[in-house]
């Protein structure tokens, strides 16, 4: 009898290689692609994805065995595994490490594929059995009433409550365990969605909602291009109630963690236990947990931030990704992917539709629109009695400030509170200042690995680096002369926080932005705060112009809207006026009009000047005519080949070298030349651009490119990077 050849695979494994390894697969074991297994990896042993099975290794070699299979199932099904070698090629990035990002932590470091047992509680007593001003027990016991067959612990943490909570009403017997309730069994979920048949829609809203295509038709790309405050979400949870079956998946992607406890709770309302979530500020059971509900088929509706598009779906059947123009959605370390543009091409795959709704579309869905790649779908009524916030440009040129705010700002904010009104005031910088600069010899405090200045932030005492997080401690002299006339300039939202709070002593001014909300629940307490309809002041950044919906507001004030009209970066235009019109619509979203005051030094500029207009795609329409004169994309594909090392002299040698590689007919290079922020965390960062009217001829050159370097011996401490501009793929 013929013996038998040895069978071998294709393994991938975690690290930053461009290659993969070659094993003998045991005659007790079978292996398919996306399997994780244990192998022998020099002196230690490594955790491996099989990409290939069958394969005829180089001769001479001597292989090594597999040593065990994890599990005896692919850990990433066939079009999770097809999405990320797409991905691979696309972004020109290992993919091993590509493969690895759909695996939760535990499962990178060998852990098995199962979870710890979660606990589910049910309400043995309602809210009225507990005194006092317990607000928090008194929603969690609540919260257990809406779901009658109880609900996990890991659903309560994610809707906003904590451990210690769970505890407090246990050791008070108002609440008990019970059995757990599995998402295909569904009874606790049914009973929840039978109570909420969905959202009534308005004419306008039914309208966009028909036109929307059904999952049985499959793959396609909406552009729900809806005005702030018109009930995309609504119609988001309208599309899901009808469309999706009660045995499918459906993926819904929202660009920061901060936006999820509100949009989860939203669902949860329509969904109940159907509702699951994943970013970053989980921790690995929570994830491992998530992951395994995904994995194992059950009917979740996952909503998370861009890594969830990512996960190993098995019945996916809808993708909305809301906000689809944030810049949040691509990921800027690492394996460099567009959030966006992968749930359009996994959408592909799976032949699902895909929605992707934003009051400011960017420049390239809205291309694609009219290209007739996507369909536009318009919704710009605002829902129910609601109108657009009129919009004024107040010109701060020769006007005297109070902490960058104008006096007609302040009458404005004072009067807003007399009508028992909330102010949201728009600062795009966290932190103090800015700067700290000596008023005797000009020195200004820089951070020693980067080229930028440090922020002071005065509650902490501390100057910090928003680029490496260096933070050195804050002194009342200049280091460099010892003087006493070493100040603050620029506005950052603690000096707003500060001169609101001393000019309006009597109302609460909320702080929102990144140092505010680090803890657990905390923008959670924020939002319960502005949601309860008392007079306040909200201060923040980019965080408030997001997705929030605060009835009460009425009156928002941009401190400095100049900041994108005269910047390098090309899309700078594009994404000023996407910040104003979103912060601008957190305006007037309830039964009170709302206003904006956009203060400038430059209120006659074409772009601010049609921003009062407030008709953005008619702004879109004048930037897209400028980015095709110009020769940026969407009319051109466009990627940064980025080189660092210890000095910048090393950076440009290498992006020298590979310059005449690139200038090939077809492909434009500019540079190389130093990049934005040429010093990060003591590495000097050189870049060089590859422009071509042809994605795929990009794309050949990148890879050969790629390919070359591998090839070559660098020397010690370069690192090379490519960075593809974001554009969907239609």
């Amino acid at each position: 009898m013929k013996e038998r050849p040895p069978q071998t695979a294709r393994i991938a494994l975690n690290r930053p290689l461009r290659r993969l390894f070659d094993y003998l697969i045991p005659e007790n074991l079978q292996l398919e692609p996306g399997q994780r297994v244990n192998i022998p990896f020099g002196r230690q042993s490594a955790t491996g994805l099989v990409v290939e099975t069958g394969v005829r290794p180089p001769k001479g070699i001597t292989l090594k065995p597999v040593h065990s299979v994890y599990e005896s199932w692919p850990a990433l099904p066939n079009e999770t595994f097809q999405l990320l070698s797409w991905a691979s090629d696309y972004y020109q990035h290992p993919l091993g490490e590509c493969l690895f990002t759909a695996l939760p932590p535990a499962l990178r470091r060998g852990r098995p594929a199962s979870e710890k047992q979660d606990t589910w509680w049910k309400a043995a007593a309602g809210p009225e059995a507990l005194a006092g001003n317990a607000h928090r027990l008194k929603a969690l016991l609540a919260w257990l009433q809406r779901h009658p067959h109880g609900a996990s612990t890991s659903s309560l943490t994610a809707a906003g409550f904590t451990r210690e909570h769970i505890r407090t009403l246990q050791k008070r017997e108002l609440i008990e365990e019970t059995e757990a309730v599995s998402a295909k069994g569904e009874p606790g979920t049914t009973d929840t969605i039978s109570e909420h048949p969905g959202p009534v829609l308005s004419p306008a809203q039914q309208q966009a909602a028909n036109q929307i295509a059904s999952p049985s038709d499959g793959f396609s790309v909406s552009l729900l291009y809806g005005i702030t405050g018109s009930g995309k979400t609504e119609l988001y949870l309208h599309y899901l109630k009808q469309q999706l079956s009660a045995s499918a998946q459906a993926l819904v992607l929202v660009p920061e963690i901060n936006l999820t406890p509100q949009t989860v709770a939203r669902f949860q309302r329509y969904f109940g236990q159907r509702i699951v979530v994943w970013h970053s500020a989980l921790n690995d059971g929570e994830r491992l947990s998530t992951w395994l509900k995904i994995r194992n088929g059950e009917p979740v509706i996952l909503i998370g931030t861009r890594s969830a598009v990512l996960l190993p779906f098995t019945s996916l059947q809808t993708i909305i990704v809301d906000e689809e123009h944030d810049s949040s959605y691509k990921q800027g370390e690492g394996f460099r992917y567009s959030g966006r543009d992968m749930a359009v091409y996994r959408a592909h795959l799976n032949n699902c539709p895909v929605i992707l709704g934003s009051a400011t579309p960017s420049l390239e869905s809205y291309q694609n629109a009219l290209n007739g790649k996507y369909q536009l779908i318009r919704l710009e009524e605002r829902a129910g009695n609601a109108k657009p916030p009129s919009i004024s440009l107040l010109d701060i040129r020769s006007r005297p400030l109070e902490g960058g705010l104008s006096r007609p700002t302040i009458q404005a904010i004072e009067q807003c509170l007399n009508d028992g009104q909330q102010a949201l005031v728009f600062v795009n910088r966290r932190g103090f200042a800015p700067v700290m600069i000596c008023f005797d010899c000009g020195h200004m405090v820089e951070c020693p690995r980067c080229d930028t200045r440090l922020t002071y932030h005065r509650r902490d005492r501390a100057m910090r680096c928003h680029h490496c997080d260096y933070q050195t401690a804050a002194t009342e002299h200049c280091p460099k002369c010892q003087s006493d006339a070493f100040k603050p300039v620029g506005q950052g939202t603690e000096r707003t926080e500060d001169i609101l709070a001393s000019t309006f002593p009597d109302t609460p001014v909320v702080r929102v932005d990144r140092d505010s909300t680090q803890r657990k629940g905390s923008i959670q307490g924020i939002l319960k705060k502005v949601n309860s309809g008392e007079p306040c002041i909200l201060v923040g950044t980019q965080m408030l112009a997001k997705g929030h919906d605060f009835p009460n507001v009425t009156l928002v004030v941009v401190v400095n809207a100049d900041g994108g009209l005269f910047s390098v970066d090309f899309r700078a235009p594009e994404q000023l006026i996407q910040t104003l019109l979103q912060v601008s619509g957190r305006a007037g979203r309830g039964e009170k009009s709302g206003q904006v005051l956009v203060q400038t030094c430059h209120s006659d500029h074409p772009i601010l000047k049609s921003l009062r207009q407030g008709h953005y795609l008619t702004l879109v329409d004048q930037l897209l005519t400028e980015r095709e004169a110009g020769g940026f994309p969407p009319f051109r594909a466009m990627a940064i080949f980025r080189a660092e090392a210890d000095t910048m002299a090393k950076s440009l040698e290498l992006l020298d070298r590979i310059k005449p590689q690139a200038s090939v007919p077809g492909i434009e290079t500019w540079g190389p030349l130093p990049a934005m922020i040429a010093r990060r965390a003591d590495r000097h960062r050189a870049q060089l651009v590859l422009c071509c009217d042809n994605r795929k001829r990009l794309n050949h050159v990148l890879s050969h490119l790629c390919q070359n370097l591998d090839q070559q011996k660098l020397p010690s401490g370069v690192k090379w990077m490519i960075d593809v501009d974001p554009q969907e793929t239609g």
